[in-house]
């Protein structure tokens, strides 16, 4: 592949509900520009976007995949991303990079609940987009439908700059509403338009016009006093339209018969921004911030925005240049880590095969394999002048599962393996919850937990068992406690000897505090840190349930010790049974965590979600409406939030979101407190007979 400026890149992301085309419309564009020499199906796993196994075998995008191809001296870096929602990671990062966007909508099933949510995200990050129609093949496809479907989402006025040339079995190609010429199968040649869409054709053409004029002060001045617009006139006037979002342009194709893709093509290249025509990005400096342009005479400023494990390979990085050049053989400051990274090879990717290239512009996307410290949302830049970039936000983690490791060499390897997986997807995250000594990995949804465990299976080796998790219960008291423990052991030589008078009363200053209110030498000081110690074994492991206590305020005021027998064990000892005691006196409670949940409905599904968190033991504190949608905010105990992703979807068909953060402890009811803890024993006991 030959060497592309800035000017000649166009970096797009294809993004939609799950199913609607895109990797088939990637791959159409792969197979008319002769990058590649046939067209791969989805269902034989022939093709270049979807090359891993578990892709192959689900028959679903679940990465990004960069897909260049070279059209009329351009290069177009193209983005194919999952639809699936449990994968919206992988289009966030994508849209982070990208300067433009095609949402593409199946023309049978119009706007979905993914066309929805890419649409959103196209919002935030102020991305120019086309609506692409596909499938206008297809038995009962419908344009007109289709496209009210999608007008339905946005205030944003659509604007057809193709018409469909028949439908269903009749789709013969577009009619291009800018050159008034029809263009039938990938599109290449052109034929005049046929006499029964002629007066579409005009009507829909003035239209456009209408838009372009709306693009420059100039343009609209010529319009308004009669004057036709050249056809460059109409072209820069839709490119400021676009860049300015007031219009959205549509176009129609069917991937699979690689019908309209040529025109479609030409117009990615004529109206979508180019990186240095792009807004540019804001990075941290030294001296503050600076606004950085696609210029390869800026200062070098480089985005790791998706990292991979190649069995072969080893690790690969993905990344953005954003300003200055990137040449291979060279060494690079990562600034976020605050250490240097040598650069090897520099590639270009194109599904699996690698591309290998020595200079790489502002603007571009290239991968480079083997980086030791770099990982996704890491900025790469000259030591001499430091820069760091923004990370977009990614949604928090929703879905979470207990993991332990099938044999035992695999449990070496689940800490690295957890850390690598989380690396390469900055939605997924693990943890260890010390309350029930379990490994916790959450992520967006079951599919998404799926995946990630068959990934740490086939590519790190690493076998994992999933569980439902605990919930971290605690314990606590609500009142003051007394008690007095004597340890006493005599079995010949030696004995142990220790007596501890103890106090134990709620706080809410701390987890946990400790007075020594010995007076007249009772227990030397000496021994209170075996006291303390003994106390603090209890507390992490429990009284009544087996999890931590906390909230304690806990006095030893008094005691006896013996001149020879006593010992640091022996206050331990008696420090542990006096604690245990006096919170058994001090009407001890299971406290449980209370999230704070924020769910987003549309409105017709409002009924069934408030009858719902009424099963689950929430409090709603508040209602309100945003964009035609209810949202719901409310404390939910942890223990009913479980597996709330999968039950959310299926009420609202997929149409609800909600984010869960963590809000407070509580008291656990009185009837389910007792059957935790009887749960909580058994599962004790049982350990023990292990």
């Amino acid at each position: 592949m030959k060497e592309y400026m800035t000017d000649s890149i166009r970096n797009i992301a294809l993004v939609s509900h799950s199913s609607a085309g895109k990797t088939m419309l990637a791959e159409a564009f792969l197979h008319t520009t002769g990058a590649t020499t046939r067209l791969g199906k989805i269902e034989d796993g022939s093709t270049v976007a979807d090359f891993e196994d578990e892709e192959i075998r689900r028959g679903i995008s679940l990465s990004t995949a960069i897909l260049p191809v070279e059209y009329n001296n351009h290069k177009i870096n193209i983005l194919d991303t999952p639809g699936y929602t449990d994968f919206i990671g992988e289009m966030i990062s994508a849209l982070r990079v990208a300067d433009g966007a095609l949402v593409v909508v199946d023309s049978v099933a119009g706007a979905e609940v993914g066309t929805e949510i890419a649409w959103n995200y196209c919002d935030q990050f102020q991305i120019p987009r086309f609506v692409v129609i596909n499938k206008m093949d297809r038995d009962n496809a419908n344009f007109q439908k289709s496209l009210e479907s999608v007008q339905n989402l946005t205030d944003t006025r659509l604007l057809p700059m193709q018409l469909p040339w028949g439908e269903k079995q009749d789709f013969n190609g577009v009619i291009d509403l800018l050159t008034m010429k029809a263009h039938s199968g990938d599109g290449k040649s052109a034929t005049e338009i046929p006499p029964e869409f002629k007066d579409e054709a005009e009507s829909a053409r003035s239209e456009i016009i209408e838009a372009a004029a709306e693009g420059e002060d100039e343009l609209l001045m010529k319009y308004l006093e009669g004057e036709e617009l050249d056809a460059k006139e109409i072209k820069r006037g839709l490119v400021a339209v676009l860049k300015s979002q007031s219009f959205v342009p549509v176009f129609v194709a069917s991937a699979t018969s690689e019908t309209g893709i040529a025109p479609l093509l030409e117009a990615i290249i004529d109206l979508m921004p180019s990186p240095s025509q792009a807004p540019g990005v804001s990075a941290k400096g030294q001296a503050g911030e600076e606004d950085l342009s696609a210029s390869d005479s800026g200062p070098l400023a480089v985005y790791a925005w998706k990292t991979t494990a190649d069995p072969f390979v080893g690790k690969i990085t993905y990344l953005r240049v954003y300003s200055g050049i990137l040449t291979s053989d060279t060494r690079v400051w990562n600034q976020t880590k605050e250490a240097e990274e040598r650069f090897g090879n520099i590639n270009l990717l194109r599904g699996k095969e690698t591309i290998p290239v020595s200079t790489v512009h502002a603007g571009d996307l290239v991968t480079v394999p083997k980086l030791t410290v770099t990982s996704t949302g890491d900025t790469l830049c000259d030591r001499a002048h430091q820069l760091e970039l923004p990370v977009p936000e990614y949604p928090s983690a929703l879905y979470r599962v207990a993991l332990s490791p099938k044999t035992q060499s695999d449990s070496a390897k689940i800490s690295p393996t957890l850390t690598r997986l989380c690396e390469e997807d900055m939605t997924l995250s693990w943890y260890q919850e010390p309350s029930t000594n379990q490994t916790i990995l959450q992520g967006m949804g079951d599919q998404h937990i799926d995946v990630a465990i068959r990934k740490a299976e086939k590519k790190f080796q690493t076998g994992l068992d999933i569980d439902e998790p605990r919930v971290p219960y605690r314990e606590t008291i609500t009142r003051l406690g007394a008690s007095q423990y004597r340890h006493k052991k005599q079995t010949g030589g030696a004995g142990q000897f220790a007596e501890v008078f103890m106090r134990v009363e709620p706080t809410e200053e701390a987890n946990y505090e400790f007075e020594n209110k010995v007076f007249g030498g009772a227990i030397s000081s000496n021994y209170m840190p075996a006291i303390e110690k003994g106390i603090k074994g209890v507390m992490q492991k429990g009284v009544i349930a087996g999890f931590p206590v906390e909230k304690v305020h806990v006095e030893v005021f008094d005691g006896k010790e013996h001149p020879v027998d006593s010992k640091p064990v022996a206050f331990e000892i008696a420090g542990r049974e006096a604690f245990k005691l006096a919170v058994k006196d001090a009407s001890p409670v299971l406290l449980e965590p209370i999230m704070k949940v924020i769910i987003t409905v549309p409105e017709s599904n409002m009924g069934d979600i408030m009858g719902d968190l009424n099963t689950r033991r929430a409090r709603v504190q508040g209602m309100d409406t945003d964009r035609g949608r209810s949202v719901v905010t409310a404390h939910v105990p942890l223990a009913e939030m479980q597996r709330y992703t999968t039950d959310l979807r299926s009420i609202t068909g997929g149409r609800g979101v909600f984010t869960m953060d963590f809000a407070f402890y509580e008291t656990v009811p009185t009837h389910i407190a007792q059957d935790v803890i009887d749960g909580r024993q058994k599962e004790l006991a049982a350990q023990k007979e292990e």
